[in-house]
């Protein structure tokens, strides 16, 4: 029987087909554009007037693994084809140079009132080159105050310095003791946050402190928005570390107040007759006691746990390595003293978060290795090529600048440098003050 039905099955049926094909075809035909990336460089300044001491290739950064690599050697010898210590240089000068047109700095007036009961904690140290290993921390008050990024204009301050001093409330008997520093701390957070407008409108984010002893790991556990949101600068920066956030807090490098020495006044590598040198109490961490039980009768090696026969800055300067092994923490002021004094800094440290990383490769002008490696030291060394130690050598003398404090403070110095790293973190999102 023939009817209008069959016709229509036969219409609808060539209607999907069209249909159907048409879905095949067009989506081969029709061409999308991926979204352009937009080159922050393309808005970067030229360089005002500061030249790299030694020009060097362009290198892509390359943040610090938490651990050390299995291969040292191979890292050092990769390091070396491209000469000089830095990541890039043309993007960091430029940077820097931003940096010193613009960031500011506002310190709490706390830093002047010397009529405080507590004025002890918070004025700068007439004489801090006698604080020894805890120098870093004052030293960077003391350049800060007389700066050019110090400002008293709150309302143009990128950031907040909160001028209280860990190491000296450690030596107040009013407080001495971790529990006491905390609660006063934490009574200091929330005085400010009381009568200033400033750490409210951030909620502490844009507010910093600075910290060298051990003992301020801790300093700001009793105040959640100084341990969530404020800015950590310390010696003991430890990946491993509960309340040390990379990308928030800031490495502060630690360094002995040291004469400045300029590169003749150094000993040269033909004149370091000794491959390895190490001086340290040994009850401070496993690593230390299994190294000198390794190490402590090699007479290539000058490793001390006590009774040296001659003066510990000689040891840097007769030697081609110099160890700075973990004890109770992961840093140690002998990485700066081996920079200042041209030997090669050793690092056996596992989760240090190495100063100025983001600056500085310091596979160029560093060894770093596992402390599970410390069997092999000697052999790790040996292998390194004297083209490989020579670039190495050469390069401590392009970054010792980086580890030295000076007040007022000189360009590239270690308070630049930490001051720099602040103004990586600028740009928070804050209320009007």
């Amino acid at each position: 029987m023939t009817g209008p039905r069959p016709l229509l099955l036969a219409l609808l049926s060539s209607v999907l087909l069209v249909v159907l094909t048409l879905a095949l075809v067009l989506p081969s035909t029709i061409k999308f554009k991926p979204p352009q990336l937009i080159h922050f460089s393309t808005f970067q300044q030229q360089p005002l007037e500061i030249t790299p001491p030694n020009p060097t290739p362009t290198a892509e950064p390359c943040p610090p693994p938490a651990k050390a690599t299995r291969n040292p050697r191979a890292d050092a010898e990769k390091s070396s084809e491209k000469p000089g210590p830095y990541h890039n240089w043309e993007h960091f000068n430029a940077d820097y140079n931003e940096m010193m047109q613009n960031l500011k700095i506002y310190t709490y007036p706390d830093v002047h009132k010397k009529s405080s009961p507590f004025s002890n904690i918070f004025l700068p140290q007439p004489d801090a080159k006698k604080l020894g290993n805890y120098y870093s921390e004052h030293a960077f008050k003391t350049a800060l105050l007389s700066s050019p990024l110090l400002t008293s204009r709150p309302e143009e301050a990128h950031f907040f310095y909160m001028p209280f001093s860990i190491n000296l409330m450690r030596l107040d008997r009013r407080l001495h003791s971790a529990e006491s520093i905390k609660k006063f701390v934490a009574r200091y957070a929330d005085r400010i946050s009381s009568e200033f407008a400033f750490w409210n409108a951030s909620g502490g984010a844009d507010h910093l402190y600075v910290c060298c002893h051990s003992i301020g790991r801790d300093a700001a556990s009793n105040h959640e928005g100084l341990r969530n949101s404020a800015i950590q600068v310390t010696c003991s920066s430890s990946y491993f570390q509960r309340l040390y956030v990379s990308h928030k807090d800031v490495t502060l490098p630690q360094v002995w107040p040291r004469p400045d020495l300029d590169r003749a006044s150094t000993n040269p590598p033909d004149k370091r007759n000794k491959l390895v040198f190490f001086a340290g109490r040994e009850q401070n961490a496993r690593v230390r006691e299994k190294l000198i039980a390794l190490w402590g009768k090699d007479a290539s090696m000058d490793i001390f746990s006590n009774n040296r026969s001659f003066p510990y800055e000689e040891g840097f300067r007769r030697s081609k390595y110099c160890l700075s092994v973990k004890g109770y923490e992961v840093n140690t002021a002998r990485v700066s003293d081996a920079i200042h004094f041209g030997c090669i800094p050793v690092i056996i440290s596992d989760y240090y978060d190495l100063p100025f990383t983001n600056v500085l490769d310091w596979r160029k002008f560093s060894i770093i290795i596992n402390e599970e490696d410390v069997g092999i030291l000697k052999k790790i060394l040996l292998s390194i090529s004297e083209e490989t130690y020579l670039t190495m050598y050469n390069n401590l003398f392009l970054v010792r600048r980086h580890f030295s404090w000076h007040a007022p403070p000189r360009s590239f110095d270690s308070f630049y440098m930490t001051t720099y790293q602040l103004w990586l973190r600028r740009g928070l999102h804050r209320l009007s003050h």
